[in-house]
């Protein structure tokens, strides 16, 4: 990461709410083509939350502590803030002089920009206004929210827009939080009623719709230079799993979340790359 912080651009996107299984599912199933065509091997990494619900779990990863592999470490962290005794501070982990990653980035010469979806992020109260605090340039409005159908859709449209708007030299972190996992998502399948609430079912439906419209994010974020991105969920939730609904609770199905961090290559670059194999729809 250290050769990686202040080359490229980085970005981080939040599957709020999304659980392991179903996106392991989605995945295999060729649900998800344009996501699985980046997962390595075509797979979601297995690893534990660190945080059982949005506002732990976002403290925690604004802190350099992203979801922690499903096996026995330690392991070395992406991004680590310096301090004394850390375990999980290796070499090749970027370390930051500040009390968090995105601080850390901005002190880089990073522009720090958010794009919200649940409320914890909708600035509308001093709670909602904690995390996106963090940022230099925050974003949020009732269509990113979570009673919107086409959430995502006009998330990625502002961040397009945002992207275009910058000047070419400028790096950019750029975090967006997807809402569209979280309940209520029953409005992603069609013949769901409100009434019938939601399950699992809405919810990889709406992963499914998410698929449709991140691969507009990606074409913006590595549309001046490549790209690092992180794309993880924050927490699962529970549909009824041992007789648990919801989240911020300690369930397998709340603390397992999907993780994959990879490079999008700028479009000149990628157009010398070989194609990757098709996916199946």
């Amino acid at each position: 990461m250290n050769e990686v912080v202040g080359r490229d651009d980085l970005l981080l996107v939040t599957l709020d709410t999304l659980r392991y299984d179903v996106a392991q599912e989605l995945a295999e199933q060729g649900r998800i083509p344009r996501l699985a065509r980046h997962l390595p091997g075509g797979r979601w990494e297995r690893r534990h939350a660190p945080g059982s619900f949005t506002y732990a779990s976002h403290q925690a990863m604004f802190a350099g502590f992203l979801p922690t592999p499903a096996a026995p470490g330690p392991h070395p962290r992406l991004f680590a803030a310096r301090f004394a005794g850390s375990e999980t501070t290796a070499g090749d982990t970027y370390v930051f002089d500040t009390p968090d990653l995105v601080s850390g980035l901005a002190a880089a010469g990073y522009r720090t920009v958010c794009i919200g979806g649940v409320g914890f992020f909708n600035r509308q109260g001093p709670l909602g206004s904690v995390l996106p605090g963090f940022f230099q340039e925050s974003h949020w409005e009732p269509e990113f929210g979570v009673a919107s159908p086409t959430s995502f859709a006009s998330q990625v449209d502002r961040a397009a827009e945002i992207v275009a708007g910058l000047p070419r030299e400028q790096r950019l972190f750029l975090f967006v939080n997807v809402p569209s996992l979280h309940q209520p998502n029953w409005f992603h399948l069609p013949g769901a009623t409100r009434e019938a609430g939601d399950s699992r079912a809405t919810h990889a439906a709406a992963l499914e719709y998410v698929d449709r419209h991140i691969g507009r994010l990606f074409a913006a974020a590595a549309s001046r230079r490549r790209c690092f991105a992180i794309v993880c969920s924050d927490h699962g939730t529970a549909y009824g799993d041992d007789g648990y609904t919801g989240h911020r609770l300690g369930h397998e199905a709340v603390w397992t979340v999907p993780y994959a961090h990879f490079f999008l290559e700028p479009p000149a670059r990628a157009a010398a790359l070989p194609a990757p194999p098709e996916t199946a729809v």
